[in-house]
């Protein structure tokens, strides 16, 4: 094993770990409700989280650092970027009721810790157990929809317990069952959510009617798990 590989691995550790960092920047958006700000960063640690993976297999990381376990480092970043960030902007957005919105957040965060370390949080065939925590992707709807604060509070309380039940949720990339169609919607919602990221959250109805539709296509695979084939 040469130094310059020991480097080059180690280097994607760095890689990595950026998305604490990308994550402080998102907290400091979200204290001062800059939330276009504040999600872009959040989509920088989604393009972060899904390329450093790769680059560590490639780089064969685990058998050049075994000290360092990128598995580790992944969870922390990602309870930051999915959990941490998000639950403070459900909390400080004003989308739930006044009384509910520092419990809420206190809820979310505390699930989305057990989940992390749950070790059969994934099925077979790589569909989630429960929802995953992607409360990123919650805390985006609850800003870009017209205000509904209790509705918001009972969704949030829903998908807190929804965490721990065998509800199969896709995972975009590893599930096989219409995996093509999933790529090319989630492909679509990065596109219209950029877009209405740049129109201060607050784009045309069309946009968050098709950014709802694809939510509701999501949920709908767990809920057709068995009823579709794999590709």
């Amino acid at each position: 094993m040469s130094e310059a590989s020991k480097r080059g691995a180690f280097a994607v550790h760095i890689f990595t770990a950026s998305g604490a960092a990308i994550a402080f920047l998102a907290m400091l958006a979200a204290v001062d409700r800059a939330w276009p700000a504040m999600f872009l960063w959040l989509g920088l640690a989604l393009v972060v989280d899904g390329i450093d993976g790769p680059m560590a297999r490639k780089m064969q990381v685990m058998t050049l650092l075994p000290r360092w376990s990128g598995d580790v480092l992944d969870l922390v970043v990602d309870f930051l970027t999915y959990v941490f960030v998000p639950a403070y902007a459900i909390a400080h957005a004003g989308v739930l009721p006044e009384p509910l919105a520092v419990p809420a957040g206190i809820a979310i965060v505390v699930t989305s810790a057990l989940y992390f370390a749950d070790r059969q949080m994934k099925m077979d065939d790589n569909f989630f157990r429960g929802f995953p925590a992607l409360w990123n992707a919650v805390a985006f709807y609850l800003i870009l929809l017209p205000p509904m604060p209790w509705l918001y509070a009972a969704v949030v309380a829903a998908l807190c317990v929804a965490t721990f039940l065998p509800f199969p949720f896709v995972h975009p990339v590893r599930v096989r069952r219409l995996r093509r169609l999933t790529i090319v919607l989630l492909a679509a919602w990065a596109i219209l959510a950029l877009y209405a990221i740049t129109q201060g959250m607050k784009p045309n109805g069309w946009v968050m009617a098709a950014l709802c539709a694809i939510a509701v296509y999501v949920l709908a695979v767990g809920v057709l798990r068995k009823a579709v084939p794999d590709e």
